[in-house]
């Protein structure tokens, strides 16, 4: 990352943390909202742009999160708030690997894809026809809990405690995702991307790297979808529609699938088209889908792509022109 990059992502930090000393509640709301949403299309982007597996059924695994956080707080479980995290997180984990050991055997491609959004349906329309977990209606009225650390006690239900909360806790996700993505085992997932007959001839186990991948994705997305219950306060079945599993393609794709912070950058940026024409009442699903279609044909590769090769452009210098060599005069 170059020092100009660096120091946007600084200022966006400072941006984000200091928002609720003067922004209003529904900004600070969709704020929080948005930065959930961002770290559950880096989950995604995972699976697609370092391991090259395409799964339209996260949005189920966002909802496997969200209802365990939702049905342990309802049991009076708010004290150990952190180790719900860890068990949500847990959940989403194990059921992407039971889908990934069945179905990446089986499934690449278009029909891994297929595959995953018939599962994601699946849970939610069981999820719909579950009258202890709300039926349609869902749980609403989810506390946002208090608990002790050891020496100090954490009151997230308190004016913006939450907010912060979350910004702390999606920051440690993106870290923790950063630290997968450039490591060994990302560098591995790429080479497989690009070539897994080769990977494969290399002495590379192939499905296992692609199944861990596949359950660190659905682990993450599971975790973000545990933080979105006390923030939204509800969860329904529609959580987890069909909608809600595009939600990180379409983040990745306007921020750029090649880019680690694409789908961060696709997630803030599509909220701040949405809430600048939210008073466009009856076109505002139109002049949104038309800026997004201008910005994908503008820059195939991503707003991020995009700025990397601006900044690239503008960091290279041409070289000087050489002089050219004096006459000689010619001896007799």
């Amino acid at each position: 990352m170059n020092r100009l990059s660096t120091y946007l992502l600084v200022a966006l930090a400072a941006i984000l943390l200091l928002l609720p000393l003067w922004a209003n509640s529904g900004l600070v709301f969709l704020t929080g909202t948005t930065i959930i949403v961002a770290v559950f299309a880096l989950s995604w982007n995972l699976l697609f742009g370092y391991a090259g597996l395409a799964s339209f059924g996260s949005g189920g695994l966002f909802s496997i999160g969200a209802y365990t956080m939702a049905v342990m707080l309802r049991q009076g479980y708010e004290g150990q708030f952190l180790l719900l995290i860890v068990l949500a997180t847990l959940a989403g984990g194990v059921v992407a690997f039971a889908i990934g050991f069945v179905a990446l055997r089986r499934s690449t491609g278009i029909f891994l894809a297929i595959l995953t959004l018939a599962l994601a349906e699946l849970l939610r329309i069981t999820l719909a026809k579950i009258h202890w977990l709300g039926a349609e209606d869902g749980i609403p009225s989810i506390v946002r809990p208090t608990f002790s650390i050891g020496f100090a006690t954490v009151d997230l239900s308190r004016g913006n405690s939450y907010y912060w909360f979350v910004c702390i806790a999606c920051a440690l996700l993106v870290g923790l995702t950063w630290w997968i993505a450039h490591g060994r085992f990302g560098r591995t997932l790429r080479t497989i991307r690009l070539d897994v007959e080769r990977a494969a001839f290399m002495g590379v186990d192939t499905h296992r790297y692609r199944l861990v991948a596949f359950t660190i994705s659905g682990a993450i997305a599971a975790c973000a979808g545990a933080l979105f219950a006390p923030w939204a306060q509800i969860v329904t079945p529609d959580i987890g529609n069909m909608m809600r599993s595009t939600q990180p393609i379409l983040f990745t794709l306007l921020g750029g699938a090649s880019s680690f912070w694409g789908p961060l950058i696709g997630a803030f940026l599509f909220s701040a088209i949405e809430f600048s024409t939210r008073t466009l009442v009856g076109i505002q699903e139109i002049i949104t889908g038309g800026i997004l279609l201008a910005v994908v044909l503008m820059f195939p590769t991503g707003v991020a792509g995009a700025w990397n090769a601006l900044i690239a452009g503008l960091s290279a210098r041409p070289e000087p022109a050489k002089a050219a060599p004096a006459l000689q005069p010619v001896k007799e």
